[in-house]
């Protein structure tokens, strides 16, 4: 009966062990999605300015000068390029987006698995 009474409280070190590794682990997964939340309102507001800039790219008349700001200098652009260089910036962030979305969908099984594996853990312990 000694032996019982001196493996329980190893036992229950085990268990406070494995959930505070599973709390940790469920703590970085959220501040992951913090992250990717973060990012993605950024890509949301890049894709609502590209769009912009083609909706007035797309009012200019052919003849108009059109000029791209490369570090402090204005540099004359061709029309055409500097609507096909917009057009390619949003389907570049718009894929990234997407790719963020799918990121984010499985940080948040994997959030949902850890919660799952905490409660089972606190449940058992308790």
């Amino acid at each position: 009966m000694a032996s019982s009474s001196s493996s329980t409280p190893a036992a229950v070190r085990e268990m406070q062990r494995d959930l505070e590794s599973q709390a940790n682990a469920l703590s970085k997964i959220q501040k992951d999605i913090s992250k990717n939340h973060q990012v993605r309102k950024q890509y949301t507001i890049q894709v609502g300015e590209n769009e912009l800039v083609l909706k007035e790219l797309e009012l200019v008349n052919d003849e108009a000068n059109v000029c791209k700001l490369i570090g402090p200098v204005l540099v004359k652009q061709d029309l055409a390029e500097a609507k096909a260089n917009v057009k390619k910036r949003i389907e570049y962030i718009s894929a990234e987006l997407k790719r963020m979305d799918r990121a984010l969908k499985d940080l948040e099984e994997k959030q949902n698995s850890k919660k799952e594996s905490v409660c089972h853990l606190v449940w058992f312990c308790c």
